[in-house]
């Protein structure tokens, strides 16, 4: 290995996004919940009746007015209310990775890079569409990266930020002098539509980063100052789908669809009162460990998944109201896209930073997980 690789410098060099054209918004996910509602409570006058949902609770929760997915009208039938993907035979790409491939695509034309100049492709995200093979092997196979090497990692809603230290990693000690991560997140698919508390949370997107050695990056790049990574064990967000579910019960097992702990479940309120400060005092303590305050921070790019969340680590991060300018939201219609989230958001609100302005993608949410990376731009 030579010194150059031992010493090499990881930046970011550009950044890759796929939106779906389809987007719900919240007049009309409202609308087909109440219709939903209003059939329940018909077909069950003994239980307790469904309330409904309303524009003004969604937005009040949580800041989302619309959402991407890449399946809008069988979201919306009352019949259904989760969407609908044709299955695809294993000779056709399948839809995480096409997504991926999407986003990966765009990344590389914004660096200028062609794909025989990666090392790595890492997919991380918050749920794979299969166990094996890898979604990321999948995606170096259509890209036609021939050499190198791709593998999965979930960390939940921080797999992004995790999946940037470990490029950087790589460069740093000359195991790799480019890797995309890649973050396809088809969140429509573990959520529960039918349940009033959540059902608006959750959109489609894929997002990639290409992280590379600073003397192989474009002209315009933003140096990696340091990451930091947090997990702390809770059960406030989960989800319990998995290749287990078919050998649970002692008789036979239900399997004629998955049952509500089997998709996205969380304890809204605890989550708020617990991860804030967590995500908040990691910050602080990561920024003064780099010689960093608040004030030397041009903008916050947050995760994606509640507005009063990011509302209040930004104050606690920069001693004041943070503005849109501060701390740029993408939530509103993005909705929730999990790791994907703070990716979207520096993607779309970097481009007016100057030479020599710091900033900070942050993600965090189910582990709990969380995860730091202080960038420098350079231009």
């Amino acid at each position: 290995m030579s010194q150059n690789a031992q010493t090499a410098i990881p930046v970011i060099s550009s950044t890759g996004l796929f939106t779906p054209t389809d987007s719900i918004s919240n007049e009309e996910l409202v609308a087909s919940y109440n219709a939903y509602a209003d059939r329940y409570n018909a077909a069950n006058p003994d239980a307790e009746p469904l309330t409904h949902s309303s524009v003004e609770f969604v937005e009040k929760a949580s800041g989302i007015k619309s959402r991407h997915v890449i399946d809008k009208a069988a979201i919306l039938d009352p019949d259904i209310m989760e969407p609908r993907y044709r299955e695809r035979p294993n000779d056709e790409i399948s839809l995480m990775a096409e997504i991926g491939v999407a986003a990966c695509r765009d990344a590389l034309a914004k660096a200028g890079r062609d794909i025989a100049d990666v090392d790595a492709v890492l997919c991380a995200a918050s749920n794979m569409q299969r166990g094996y093979p890898a979604m990321a092997v999948e995606i170096q196979h259509e890209l036609g990266m021939e050499r190198g090497f791709g593998f999965d990692m979930n960390v939940a809603c921080s797999s992004a930020t995790f999946g940037i230290q470990t490029a950087a990693d790589y460069i740093r000690s000359g195991n790799a002098r480019s890797v995309l991560v890649v973050n396809p997140e088809i969140t429509s698919g573990h959520l529960n539509w039918r349940d009033r508390d959540s059902h608006f949370i959750f959109g489609d997107v894929a997002t990639a980063i290409l992280v590379e050695a600073k003397d192989m990056a474009p002209s315009t790049h933003w140096e990696i100052l340091g990451t930091r990574l947090k997990t702390q064990f809770s059960n406030n967000i989960r989800n319990n789908f998995g290749f287990l579910n078919r050998a649970h019960g002692n008789g036979p097992v239900d399997q004629s669809g998955p049952h509500n702990d089997k998709l996205f479940v969380q304890e809204g309120r605890k989550v708020f009162k617990e991860v804030v400060p967590m995500v908040g005092q990691m910050i602080i303590e990561h920024a003064d460990s780099l010689g960093l305050t608040g004030a030397d921070l041009r903008r916050l790019w947050l995760h994606q998944a509640n507005a009063g969340m990011n509302r209040l680590i930004s104050h606690k991060v920069l001693g004041r109201e943070a503005n849109e300018d501060d701390s740029p939201t993408v939530l509103d219609t993005y909705a929730n896209t999990s790791s994907a989230g703070s990716i979207i958001a520096f993607h779309t609100h970097n481009e007016d930073l100057n030479a020599g302005d710091i900033g900070l993608i942050c993600s965090f949410g189910a582990g709990y997980s969380a995860g730091c990376v202080f960038v420098r731009k350079v231009a």
